[in-house]
């Protein structure tokens, strides 16, 4: 990879530094409030060090990104971020802290709701990771099931129309509506989440590997055909190669409704999960912990949509 060659100006001198310094400033500005009432004994000002100290670590990895960085796009790109979420800090201390334009008990401020993800760090990761093992399991089962009926499918001429016809049109029933049957037949609520899981991620897979095996050039397969290759052999050798972009753009529509359908499961019945930690403290009014159940499972699916676009470029290196 060339390494360009940046100036000093370009690495150091940039609008996410003076968004920083802007809102390193506004914390000199009086509280509009002593206290979150009825919510935590700690005054707002002592509260803020929390986002004072976030907001200063994500400067130095600023600083440290802009001093190494080898590429001028990839410099620019990781600056508007974090001008973004500058942005974001100073709209919501100036609207809450210091001018209190929003109601308080909704909308506490950003160090009073950083602190409270410090405090429930444990319980939090014991959340996330009941959430995302109960993704893990209705969506890798759609995956293991999805792929190889839509190669069969797509690769028959006969059935392959109809079933795409079908599956578009069970795919936008929405997966929600199975949950009262899945309630009243299923044994236990995860084994409800997980049925629902598997519905919400099997009709865009299925339609994304057909899709993929109908456009996969002609050519390839009859030049496998003439060297004698087996069908199956090719199947699972060349068109699923082949129909690869297809399937991983069904699978990513597949993620993304997924996340959707498991906080909504997880907010009618659950006993654990993300979703259940932001529908349990909206239900007792502590908006303070809603707002961070929010903001963890934000943080949670960008980071598994990281993982997945990292995986998608990985498969498709060849391209």
């Amino acid at each position: 990879m060339k390494t360009e060659i940046l100036s000093v100006k370009e690495r150091l001198f940039r609008t996410a530094h003076l968004l920083f310094i802007i809102f390193l400033l506004i914390h000199l500005l009086p509280q509009a409030m002593s206290k979150m009432r009825g919510k935590t004994d700690q005054p707002v000002a002592d509260a803020a060090v929390y986002a004072i100290v976030f907001i200063s670590a994500i400067e130095l990895i600023l600083i440290a990104v802009s001093l190494t960085a080898k590429k001028r796009e990839s410099l620019t790109l990781f600056c508007d971020i974090t001008a973004f979420v500058y942005i974001l800090f100073i709209a919501w201390t100036l609207s809450t802290a210091k001018f209190n334009i929003l109601r308080e008990q909704l909308f506490p401020p950003p160090g009073i709701v950083l602190r409270q993800i410090v405090l429930d760090v444990r319980p939090l990761l014991g959340h996330t990771g009941a959430s995302l093992l109960l993704l893990a399991k209705g969506y890798s089962l759609a995956l293991v099931t999805a792929i190889p009926l839509g190669l069969a499918f797509g690769s028959s001429a006969r059935y392959g129309s109809a079933a795409s016809m079908i599956s578009k049109f069970i795919g936008a029933i929405p997966p929600v509506v199975y949950i009262p049957y899945g309630i009243a037949l299923l044994p236990a609520f995860k084994t409800v989440s997980a049925m629902v899981i598997f519905l919400a991620s099997f009709w865009p897979i299925f339609g994304g590997t057909m899709s993929g095996v109908m456009l996969t050039d002609k050519q390839i397969i009859n030049s496998a055909r003439v060297l004698g290759v087996r069908k199956i052999s090719m199947l699972f050798n060349i068109v699923l190669n082949a129909a690869l972009p297809q399937i991983l753009l069904g699978a990513a529509q597949a993620l993304s409704v997924s996340f959707i359908l498991l906080t909504s499961a997880e907010m009618i019945a659950a006993r654990n999960g993300l979703g259940f930690y932001v529908k349990n403290y909206s239900d007792l009014g502590n908006y303070t912990k809603t707002i961070v159940g929010v903001i963890v499972i934000g943080v949670v699916i960008s980071l598994v949509f990281l993982a997945f676009n990292k995986l998608q470029k990985f498969l498709l290196r060849w391209k």
